[in-house]
This record gives structure tokens, C-alpha cells and sequence, in this order.
């Protein structure tokens, strides 16, 4: 069993806090499939209450995460009916699956940031 495990939190810069109720999803690619693992929802401090992926599911391979973020800012903002950022997708690879990922997101309605957190 792997003892690696995948993280994600999202900064909400637009209003300088958590992306509390932000949804997202997980896949991974196997091949030429792409296969959903799961879909959740961010805490009040933008996170997930536990790790998004871990145990026998955590191996090695390409990942994708989808935030939700049109949906989530349509809240807070007078978008456009087509805003300029809806779904923001955030591919990555785990090469180590005793290691632990973490994949920040930095968010406004016009702009992101993500890197390889700890």
C-alpha cells in the first residue's frame, strides 16, 4: 500500500478568503481513457475534510483536478452570462506514491495560480 496521498486548498484572491463550497473532480488518465475518481466539495477553509485521493488508489500517473470556479464566483460577481474563467483545469503527474502532493489553486474571476505545494 502506498502511504502517498493527494491535497488540494483554493485561495480565494478576489475576496481574501478560503474558496469555501467550491465543487471539483478528480480523474486520472489510463491510456487512452480518461476515468472520474471522485467529486467534492471545499470546507469553509477551502479544502477537503481528508485527502482527495490515498491509499490503494494513490499510484503513479497523469491526474487531472476540475474547480468549478464560474459557478462559484457567479456568488460574489456580475459576470458576463460567459465568464472569461468557468472550469479551471489543472493537470499533473504523481511519480512517487509515497510522497505528498499538494496542489494549491489561486483564484479571481479573471486569473489563476497554481504550483507544487507541501
Amino acid at each position: 500500500m502506498s502511504k502517498g496521498y493527494l491535497t488540494t486548498h483554493v485561495l480565494d484572491t478576489y475576496n481574501g478568503k478560503p474558496g469555501s463550497g467550491i465543487k471539483g473532480s478528480l480523474y486520472f488518465f489510463e491510456d487512452l481513457e480518461t476515468y472520474k475518481i471522485k467529486d467534492f466539495i471545499l470546507n469553509a477553509d477551502g479544502r477537503c475534510d481528508k485527502p482527495i485521493l490515498e491509499n490503494d488508489l494513490f499510484k503513479s500517473g497523469k491526474y487531472e483536478i476540475k474547480f468549478y470556479c464560474g459557478e462559484y464566483f457567479k456568488n460574489f460577481t456580475k459576470l458576463s452570462e460567459v465568464p472569461f474563467l468557468d472550469d479551471v483545469v489543472i493537470r499533473f503527474g504523481i511519480s512517487d506514491i509515497n510522497e505528498h502532493y499538494h496542489v494549491p489553486l489561486l483564484i479571481s474571476p479573471w486569473s489563476y495560480t497554481t504550483y507544487k505545494g507541501s
